[in-house]
């Protein structure tokens, strides 16, 4: 089993506090931080970045590094942002502002890439979809978002659309307080949860809403079993409740359609919610400032953490970082968190990058399945391009971070290479045994 930490935030200077999940061993607590919802971030696992509420004019995000409490690196945006998220590699990370602008910076220089107006009011949800292609946004003006990076950066086929998102859900009456999404990239679902006291299930395949349900009281956090069968919604009225995806209408009558359970134990509003790697504990954030973590398969609390103070607005659940093991550690992961990794640089406060100028944005490819070979040929020579460009530049750590990632891209898209051609080759043995067989039977005849 591997080794996780819980992370979490809240919205009162309380810093951010780090458990082991399995032991309960608090790994250290770093200071200066007053979070919104959904605005702390794991990147890619390297450090830590939230959004900041002390002032609502301005905006700043604050950066730690794994082993340090005091905050490294403080970025000052153009304005307040709320929520952030970053891609699974740790290569872009969004945010969302009050006046319902999109920002979308590159951590490696910190650039500004893209800005531009999602929503008529504050953005207060963003998530990436598993694939890494599309980003969800959702906002106080009740609407839900689809965002194609490839649209985002593509000037001829916004013209040709007419408009940047993929999708765009009003169907919320009220500001939206959460966002999740399940697998399969354009073909997942998403569930977003409102001050209107519904989750509403879409399909992003489709654009199509699936489901609408009703709850007792406002929900503010969702968490979808990893097997999709259920979700879990954390209420105000301090139940977690439980409602099935895939019935056709059966539920609980305490609670409504579709509603077929809770998890209770008489806390206060239940602020946050993520699932442990297993998908089986969930770690529940209260406004109380405790942090629950319940077995999903008996209902009951295995483990409570306190926080320093309520409410707990933010849940991480990640793999332990090598900076946070022992330096005796003897799997050579305590030797690894010797060696120091220099932060990013400070988040652009507006676009250095001339309209006029060349911009290059690598966005993880999407299998064609048209044509395999060539897409994925392509992709790897495009990124030995960038491999060596990276190279030529220097050794700073921002570089080297997205050296290795860059590489290891490469070399999946080596193994798909061989599958295909392994596929290929497979494929023509069968075509020539079924060719050599048709002859010999007529010539028999």
């Amino acid at each position: 089993m591997e080794d996780e930490v819980v992370i979490a935030s809240s919205s009162t200077d309380a810093g951010i506090g780090c458990w082991d999940l399995r032991s309960g061993a608090e790994h250290l607590r770093y200071r200066s931080c007053a979070s919104p919802s959904h605005g702390l971030v794991s990147v890619a696992g390297r450090f830590l970045a939230s959004s900041q509420l002390r002032d609502s004019s301005s905006g700043s995000v604050h950066s730690w590094s794994w082993n340090k409490p005091q905050v490294e690196v403080k970025s000052f945006p153009a304005e307040a942002i709320n929520p952030l998220a970053c891609n699974s590699e740790g290569t872009y990370i969004v945010g969302g502002g009050v006046s319902g602008d999109i920002y979308l910076w590159e951590v490696a220089t910190g650039r500004l890439l893209k800005k531009w107006h999602g929503h008529y009011r504050a953005v207060t949800c963003l998530v990436f979809s598993m694939d890494q292609s599309l980003l969800i946004s959702g906002a106080e003006d009740g609407s839900v978002r689809v965002w194609s990076l490839l649209m985002i950066f593509d000037e001829e086929r916004q013209q040709r659309s007419g408009h940047l998102y993929e999708y765009s859900f009003t169907e919320h009456a009220l500001p939206v307080t959460d966002i999740v999404t399940g697998y399969g990239g354009s073909n997942a679902i998403i569930v977003s949860a409102s001050q209107d006291r519904t989750c509403k299930v879409w399909s992003l395949a489709r654009g199509t809403l699936l489901r609408n349900i009703v709850f007792p009281p406002v929900i503010d956090a969702v968490a979808l079993d990893p097997g999709e069968h259920v979700f879990y919604a954390g209420g105000r009225d301090g139940k977690i409740y439980i409602a099935e995806l895939n019935s056709l209408g059966k539920s609980n009558n305490n609670y409504g359609l579709h509603i077929i359970g809770t998890l209770s134990d008489q806390s206060k509003a239940i602020c946050s919610l993520a699932f442990a790697l297993d998908g089986l504990q969930l770690v529940a954030g209260s406004e109380d400032g405790f942090v629950r973590v319940w077995d999903t398969k008996t209902h009951n609390i295995i483990r409570v953490f306190k926080h320093a103070k309520g409410p707990v607005n933010n849940i991480l659940v990640i793999r332990q970082p090598p900076a946070l093991y022992p330096r005796t550690s003897a799997n050579n992961q305590g030797l690894m968190a010797r060696k120091q990794v220099s932060l990013p640089p400070p988040l652009e406060k507006f676009t250095s990058i001339d309209e006029h100028s060349d911009l290059s944005i690598y966005i993880p490819p999407q299998p064609d399945y048209q044509r395999p070979c060539d897409v994925t040929y392509a992709t790897v020579d495009t990124m030995n391009k960038q491999i060596n460009e990276l190279q030529q530049r220097g050794s700073c750590g921002a570089s080297e971070m997205e050296i290795e990632r860059l590489k290891a891209d490469n070399e999946r898209s080596m193994q798909m290479i061989q599958q295909w051609k392994k596929m290929y080759e497979n494929l023509h043995q069968f075509c020539v045994g079924e060719l050599l067989s048709g002859e010999g039977d007529t010539s028999t005849v």
